[in-house]
């Protein structure tokens, strides 16, 4: 399966019955990111969560009763 990076637009094939692939194929909304662009947003968003000035927005999970 040939996939485009979103943020650097690399095409790139993987394999057609990987997970990923799989991903992709039933939910159209999962975009592709190459392994250099998840590197460095991962790296990035590390750097920004030591500054102390970075907050990671979360869903309030409710407690269940049952």
């Amino acid at each position: 399966m040939r996939v485009k990076c979103t943020l650097c637009d690399v095409i790139e094939s993987i394999d057609d019955e990987s997970l990923t692939a799989k991903r992709l194929r039933n939910r159209p909304i999962h975009t592709y990111m190459c392994e250099k662009c998840q590197d460095r947003i991962t790296k990035r968003t590390k750097e920004r969560a030591d500054t102390g000035n970075f907050r990671l927005y979360r869903s309030v999970k409710s407690k269940n009763d049952f």
